[in-house]
Parts: structure tokens; sequence; C-alpha cells
């Protein structure tokens, strides 16, 4: 048996922590779980609907050059037709289209710090 249970969260670099707070909670639905005082920035704690893990907020000092890269990871959803078209109505910017695979579906979009999000389904 692992020690470890879960993945609780994974952190996403940003600039501006009002702006992606607006960003993943007006645009993209996510919850706050926890936005208090730490340090000279905020600990912002979302959560994903229906998930264990969520997403930080946070950028660690000396951390501010990840700023704007590649997630690495995948966010998942049950249809990324539906949710790539539901979330181009709200203002979310794409790479492209939804891209079918062997393995799943799936498309890039952008936070507004330009850190790149895969979105995938089966």
């Amino acid at each position: 048996m692992s020690v470890i249970s879960k993945v609780k969260f994974v952190g996403v670099p940003v600039s501006d922590q009002d702006r992606a707070l607006a960003f993943w909670t007006e645009k993209v639905g996510l919850r706050v779980a926890t936005d208090q005082p730490m340090g000279a920035q905020r600990w912002i704690e979302l959560s994903i609907p229906g998930a264990e893990t969520g997403l930080v907020l946070f950028t660690p000092e000396g951390h501010e050059d990840r700023i704007g890269t590649f997630f690495n990871g995948s966010l998942a959803c049950d249809d990324v037709e539906h949710a790539y078209r539901k979330l181009t109505e709200k203002g979310v910017e794409f790479e492209g289209p939804p891209q079918k695979q062997p393995w799943g579906t799936f498309a890039k979009f952008k936070d507004p710090d330009g850190n790149t999000f895969v979105l995938s389904s089966r």
C-alpha cells in the first residue's frame, strides 16, 4: 500500500493573481477552495467540480520564468468538442479546434499569462 493517496493540487505560475482568478472561476468554472495571504502573494487554491485534484495560482519566488510556459500535465473532460465550444464562447483562447487521435481527442488553450494547457477526453 502506498503512503501517497492522491495529487492534491498542481501549481500554475501567474503574474497577476486577480486576473488569473477571474479567468479560472468566471471562464473555466473552477471554484475557490482557499484564498488567503501568503507572503507577498496570496495562496489561491481552486477546486475542480467532481475532482480530487485542484489548481493553485501561485508563483514561488525564483520561478517567475515559468510564467507563460507549457503546463506539464493534462486536464480531462468528458467531451472536448463540447468544452471547446463552451469555453470559446466565454472567451478562452484555443490554439486550434479539437483534434482526434487514436488515444482520444484534445485541444490546447491558454490562460491570460500564456500558459498552455491540454484539455483531453477519450
